[in-house]
């Protein structure tokens, strides 16, 4: 067996699990906010989609994609961050991926080079693929951590030039998971610099980019963040986008990643080898997906009444603050963690994530300590459901 699977950690919902499992909950209806799979129903006409292009299994499908998609991804990553009309090429700047999940952890087996004693850098709390695609791909991972006294973003200026200089990879997540925080372009582009002085890559998950509070300003992003600094080539600059958010279609495994030419045409050797080629119907149900506004404008809708009507409950209960964008509320609890997930289970039937989960120690603390990552995925009636015995929970405290 690989030995480096040894050194991969158990998965945050299987530590929740063993957490939760001798409580008897009461006999009331269960409410997950614990894992962030998006609860409102997928668009008809993607569905529809889906089911009138079924011949496609007929075929084999190309690692890189259909010229379709490929297409309808460009001409979405233009519009979206405001890129000139020629700046993305659906031949060479973007490959369709199964997921930003598994295209997040294939890459890091594409890019590190084992023999140089890697570093990969993340934020911490992370989305464990990255900690685990640095592991198995021969690197040390190395936590940045995210505190409220930095406004939960990745603490960048405790990095040595050493370690800099060791970094082959540099995963980050904007808007975060699990605090919501967005990376401004400024910040962005102060990485870029960063990357281009020691020569590695930044592989931004903006998988949440497309919930956000305020219409008027979505999140910047890294591609775009690029083209102001003059990088037409997108150089060391890769993004992931995904549909499961966007689009409420966790269980199509839809995403794409873009950037820098020449770091694509590796992965996708690579992915020609590892044998990872989205289906045919699944590509032309992405493609319309990447075409419509409309249902993703609904979605955010859909998410503000919820966080409105859960933190207008939660109001003296909770110190937790409504984030600029995505769907996690990241809740400081009076109690440990643990503890409070545990006993929120046991007492109220009402799942939520200790933030020690998503986080290891670093720097002699671990930032997901106190704290709790709750999904407002529910519909809005079991939101607010799960916000009043939240509330009752707190004051029985």
């Amino acid at each position: 067996m690989n030995p480096e699977l040894q050194l991969l950690h158990p998965y945050p919902f299987e530590k929740l699990r063993i957490l939760t499992s001798g409580s008897l909950p009461p006999d009331v209806p269960p409410i997950r906010l614990s894992i962030g799979e998006p609860q409102h129903p997928a668009p008809a006409f993607v569905v529809e989609a889906l089911q009138q292009n079924l011949q496609g299994l007929s075929h084999y499908p190309l690692t890189r994609g259909s010229d379709e998609l490929r297409e309808a991804i460009s001409h979405w990553l233009v519009k979206r961050f405001n890129l000139p009309e020629s700046s993305i090429d659906p031949q060479r700047h973007v490959l369709p991926v199964n997921g930003t999940r598994e295209g997040l952890f294939a890459f890091a087996q594409a890019v590190i080079d084992r023999s140089a004693e890697p570093t990969v850098l993340m934020p911490n709390p992370f989305y464990q693929i990255y900690e685990g695609a640095a592991l198995l791909a021969g690197a040390q991972p190395v936590y940045l951590n995210t505190a409220a006294e930095n406004g939960f973003t990745p603490d960048f200026n405790s990095v040595s030039e050493e370690m800099w200089r060791r970094c082959q990879l540099l995963y980050i997540c904007t808007p975060g998971n699990p605090s919501g925080t967005v990376l401004e372009t400024e910040q962005l582009q102060q990485l870029i610099e960063l990357a281009h002085k020691h020569d590695f890559i930044i592989a931004s998950d903006e998988c949440y980019s497309e919930i956000y509070d305020d219409e008027a300003q979505p999140p910047p992003g890294l591609l775009g963040a690029a083209k102001k600094l003059g990088l037409d080539n997108f150089k060391r600059c890769v993004v992931f986008h995904s549909l499961s958010k966007r689009s409420n279609l966790p269980g199509l495994r839809s995403g794409f990643v873009a950037g820098d030419a020449d770091v694509l045409a590796a992965f996708l050797q690579y992915r020609t080898y590892h044998g990872c080629a989205m289906a045919p119907p699944c590509q032309v149900a992405s493609t319309r997906a990447w075409q419509d506004e409309a249902h993703v404008q609904q979605n955010r809708r859909l998410y503000r009444e919820k966080f409105t009507a859960f933190l207008q409950i939660l109001d003296g209960a909770l110190k937790v603050e409504r984030p600029p964008a995505g769907f996690y509320l990241w809740a400081p609890t009076p109690v440990d963690d643990e503890k409070f997930a545990q006993q929120l289970f046991a007492t109220s039937n009402v799942s939520v994530l200790p933030g020690k989960y998503l986080s290891r120690n670093s720097g002699s603390v671990n930032p997901g300590k106190n704290y709790v990552r709750m999904a407002l995925v529910a519909p809005l009636e079991q939101c607010v459901e799960a916000a009043d015995r939240i509330k009752s929970f707190v004051a029985s405290l």
